[in-house]
């Protein structure tokens, strides 16, 4: 029998994680660790199919997600993500706001409106609107 216990091996159950950008990268590979741990993921990606392949990669790992299809330039999805979380679970104990574009390669001169106005939402808004949607 091993010397190990269950909260040694599965530290975030019990717990629930949100992770933006969870479809790929670094955001999926943060997603299958916190779930790996234990933690219930709430997984939020713009790609319906890459969020139901991570969330079979999720249940392999022992572990249960939400799965949250938006786009983190939907700012009035973003506003109502907190309460809709807080009415189904009560809590949220991880944030990790991955989500992220890169944005055009070029000189600044040669970027677009849209584009920057893009990076912007993505990059900077997304996650001041997600910490005041989820602070309460």
């Amino acid at each position: 029998m091993s010397d190990i216990s269950a909260a040694e091996t599965r530290p975030l159950a019990g717990r629930y994680a949100l992770v933006t950008g969870a479809t790929r990268g670094i955001g999926r590979a943060t997603a299958l660790a916190l779930a790996a741990a234990g933690a219930h993921v709430i997984a939020v990606g713009r790609t319906a199919g890459a969020l139901e392949e991570l969330d079979d990669a999720i249940l392999k790992a022992g572990s249960t997600a939400t799965l949250v299809p938006l786009d983190m330039k939907d700012g009035a999805g973003i506003d109502r993500l907190g309460g809709a979380l807080f009415e189904r679970f009560g809590m949220l104990d991880v944030f990790v706001g991955n989500a992220g574009v890169l944005g055009p390669i070029t000189p600044l001169a040669q970027v677009e409106p849209n584009e920057w106005d893009d990076a912007i939402a993505v990059n900077l808004t997304a996650n001041w609107r997600l910490i005041r949607s989820l602070d309460p």
